[in-house]
C-alpha cells in the first residue's frame, strides 16, 4: 500500500486536490426490509467480460455483469499499478462477493439478487464518472433495485 505523504508531491496533488462533482443534498428514504429488496453489486475493480471491452483510463464507464454470466470468466482490466490483484485471483468474492449475495438470498436475509451488476474502473477522476452514474441510477431504478453492495476497491 502507498501513503499519501510517500508519494511524489505532484502525484500527490492530483489524487487530492481533484475536482468533485457537486450533488445536491437527497434525503434518506425508509425502504422495504432486506429481506424483500432487490440487491445489484457494483465494484470499481475495473471488471468485465473477456468479450467486454477494456476499460479506457480516465473514461467514464461502467461495464454491466449478468447475474447469470460465468463469473469465472471475469477479467480484470484495473490500470492502477498500485493495485494488488491477489484477492482477485485467489476468490472473485473479494472484490464482487456475488457468492456471498446469493448465499444471503438462499438464507432468505434478502429479497432478491438483481439481474445485472455494474462495475467502474476506479482509476477514474470523479468528475468523468458524473454522467454515468446518473445513467446507472436509472437502469437500477427501471430494474427494481432496492439495495447495493457498494464494493470499492
Amino acid at each position: 500500500m502507498v501513503y499519501l505523504s510517500d508519494m511524489p508531491e505532484t502525484q500527490r496533488d492530483m489524487i487530492v486536490n481533484q475536482d468533485l462533482p457537486n450533488y445536491q443534498n437527497t434525503p434518506c428514504v425508509e425502504g422495504p426490509p432486506l429481506s424483500k429488496r432487490k440487491i445489484s453489486i457494483i465494484t470499481t475493480a475495473g471488471l468485465h467480460r473477456r468479450e467486454d471491452k477494456v476499460f479506457t483510463p480516465g473514461i467514464g464507464e461502467y461495464r454491466i455483469i449478468p447475474n447469470d454470466a460465468n463469473m469465472n470468466d471475469l477479467i480484470m482490466s484495473h490500470v492502477s499499478t498500485n493495485f494488488d490483484r491477489t484477492g482477485f485471483q485467489q476468490d472473485l468474492n473479494v472484490m464482487f462477493p456475488i457468492d456471498r449475495l446469493n448465499e444471503l438470498k438462499a438464507d432468505g436475509k434478502i429479497g432478491e439478487v438483481a439481474g445485472y451488476h455494474y462495475a467502474f474502473m476506479g482509476a477514474t477522476p470523479p468528475m468523468a464518472h458524473e454522467a454515468v452514474a446518473k445513467d446507472l441510477a436509472q437502469l437500477l431504478k427501471a430494474d427494481g433495485v432496492d439495495g447495493a453492495v457498494l464494493a470499492g476497491v
